[in-house]
């Protein structure tokens, strides 16, 4: 099967963020509360993550903000990002480790408040054993491109 190209993973990103961008389309100021956010699913990330997008659309040249929830005892694979990725941790534990392949030992848990930068490319991967939620900033396009092509969720 062929990789999954820069196109197409954003067409399919765009659909994720639009419910969210679209109440916020054409405004300069944005505010919002926590449950006036739209959460859909996350076709790039295996099941179970939800994202809601604050600011964006993420396929675009940009700045981008989501918010991610992982549920319990949630296993991200290592990938990596076109563009600088910021993290912050909002609530929960996100334990997070960097390099090609996913090794809980040599993750650190970050807590709410934490927060992490990984460099476009710089493969990273993370777990979760509480739900736990993220929040996300960058400037697009954004994408996810997994280390083990197999590990893609897309793929399946």
């Amino acid at each position: 099967m062929k990789p999954l190209s820069l196109a197409a993973a954003a067409g399919i990103l765009l659909a994720a963020a639009a419910p969210a961008a679209a109440q916020h389309a054409g405004t300069g100021h944005v505010m919002i509360l926590p449950e006036e956010l739209t959460w859909v699913d996350v076709p790039s990330l295996p099941p179970g993550a939800r994202i809601a997008v604050i600011e964006g659309p993420l396929n675009a040249a940009g700045p981008l903000t989501a918010r991610i929830r992982f549920p319990a005892n949630y296993r991200l694979p290592a990938h990596h990002h076109p563009v600088i990725e910021h993290v912050t941790v909002l609530s929960g534990t996100f334990n997070m480790g960097m390099g090609e392949t996913f090794d809980r030992a040599r993750t650190k848990a970050l807590t709410p408040g934490g927060f992490a930068v990984m460099q476009p490319g710089t493969p990273h991967f993370a777990w979760t054993d509480r739900e736990t939620v993220v929040q996300i900033h960058s400037v697009g396009p954004w994408g996810v491109t997994y280390v083990n092509p197999a590990e893609d969720p897309r793929r399946k």
